[in-house]
Parts: structure tokens; sequence; C-alpha cells
């Protein structure tokens, strides 16, 4: 389990980034696994969330998760919204406490966001489709409309793949300059390879929002020793597991 120094100074909230070995369950699904799509079966699934109360110390009901589709659509769960399971969208913003929120990650890079005056939270799945359609901007503006401020909130990105490791092609490129051509920094060719720095690229739009106090978890995901859950990694290796890692916050 891995946590921020930054949003752990904040007594109050709960977080965390947990990889594939903190699970309980024994024998071939003895890896943790909270993606309710996956191949595993649902008694492993309610075994690994089991696992996460007892990790964090804590006796929440259930983590609120979502179907995530790529996308900039987020949900703010207020003692208005009536959850279900069939909400569709890549982040979750809440301000009431006991309610965990969380995105499931298997090398897009999840983030954990806290405004310490506002007592409000998010967690934000975000690959390449969703950091590009502006998910990581429109969650950030919709708290500020809520009262938060850029200098009051801690940003955390958490475990994702690393440059070295995400290799892409000539149209992706061409995808992000056509955008804007000050995008041409978050890539690297290396000899004839092209790569992307999605962190990089995450990092800057949290920036250009004026938010300072930001966390970075250095762990590549594709790296098979850093013991995280990779989608490239599983296709490299013709593997149709739906295995994902998780990221949770929650305010006490």
């Amino acid at each position: 389990m891995i946590k921020s120094k930054k949003l752990s100074k904040f007594k109050y909230i709960e977080h965390a980034f947990l990889n594939k070995l903190e699970s309980k369950a024994t024998g071939m699904h003895k890896s943790l696994n909270c993606s309710p799509g996956s191949f595993d079966n649902k008694k492993k699934i309610f075994i690994d969330f089991t696992t996460i109360q007892k990790k964090i110390k804590s006796s929440f009901k259930k983590v609120i998760l979502l179907n995530q589709i790529h996308s900039n659509k987020f949900y703010y769960i207020d003692k208005n919204l009536k959850y279900n399971n069939k909400l569709k969208g890549d982040a979750l913003i809440t301000n009431r406490s006991n309610t965990m929120i969380g995105v499931l990650t298997a090398d897009c890079a999840p983030i954990l966001l806290h405004d310490k005056n506002n007592k409000m939270v998010a967690a934000i799945h975000a690959g390449w489709k969703g950091a590009f359609k502006g998910i990581v901007s429109k969650v950030v503006k919709f708290m500020i409309k809520k009262g938060c401020t850029p200098e009051n909130m801690t940003a955390v990105i958490g475990p994702c793949i690393s440059i070295k490791s995400y290799e892409i092609k000539q149209n992706f490129i061409k995808k992000f300059i056509k955008k804007d051509k000050k995008n041409k920094i978050f890539f690297k060719k290396i000899g004839t390879k092209n790569y992307f720095n999605l962190n990089k690229y995450v990092y800057s739009q949290l920036k250009s929002l004026k938010i300072k106090n930001i966390d970075i978890i250095k762990k590549n995901t594709f790296d098979i020793k850093n013991n995280f859950y990779s989608a490239r990694r599983s296709i490299n290796l013709n593997d149709n597991n739906y295995s994902r890692n998780i990221s949770i916050i929650m305010i006490n």
C-alpha cells in the first residue's frame, strides 16, 4: 500500500494506492484485483474490498466506483445523488464523510484531490484519452465552483506507466500536436521509437490550473518488479485478464 506524504498530513483523510500484493485471498486469486469486470470470481472481489477496509482501518460499507469509459465525465456524490452501479464516467467528487470513492487503473494515471478548507475530495481516472479530453480540468473547475481554491488543494498522481515503457505511434503524436504545438514536450524519441510521458502531461494540466501542492508517486506500473497490474504488459504477454489496481480516498 502506497500513501502520499502530502495527503497523509490531513488526519481526517483516508487514502491509498494499492498494488496486487495487498490481497489476503489465496490460491490462483491471491493477488489484489478490485475490478468487478475481471475474470476473477465474485468471492475474491469481496475479499479484496474487505482487505482494503483492514488496510486503512476503516469500516466503510463500500467503495463507490464507476464504469470507466475514458471520458471527461464525472459525478458529484452528495446527499442528492442516488448512486447505482451503472454510472459511466471517469471521476468522482464528494464532500460526504465516510464515503469511500475510488478509480481503477492499469497503466492510466489515478489522481486523488483534496481541498483542505472546503473538505472535498476527488478521484480521477486519467488515461491519455481522458486527460486529452480534459477530465482533470473539468473536475478541478467544478470543485472551484463549489468553493475550493487551487492554493488549498493537494493533488497526488499515483502509479502509472512511465515514459520509458509507453511506446506510441506517429499518429498519436500528431493528434496531440494538432491540439497544441506545445504538447511536443511530452514526447521523446529513442532511436526509431517514440515515447509518451503521461505523468508529465497530467502534471502540467494540474500546474496550469494553478495547483502548486502536487505529489507524484513515481512507480512504473509496467515494471513487473513494482507489482502493479499493467494493461500494456498483459497485452504483450497475450493475457486477456481484466485485472486493475485501485486508488481510494475518503473523508472520515
